[in-house]
């Protein structure tokens, strides 16, 4: 599942986590904008100093091969 950690700067604003199957994240004029089927979610301005992380959980499973 998508997921999106968005840090501000210390004093900046409140850490926020973002997470659903059908998010998606892209740079709109100055704008980092996460959106899903149903419109945009958030958007952050680029000078508001904030970092924009995925941090999808991934399967143990995954990238493995049983023999």
């Amino acid at each position: 599942m998508p997921r999106y950690l968005i840090t501000y700067p210390k004093g900046q604003g409140e850490d926020i986590l973002v997470e659903d199957e059908h998010l998606e994240l892209g740079i709109e004029q100055g704008w980092a904008v996460v959106s899903d089927q149903h419109g945009v979610c958030l958007a952050v301005p680029s000078h508001a100093g904030a970092t924009v992380t995925r941090i999808d959980d991934t399967d143990a499973s995954d990238g493995q091969t049983q023999g």
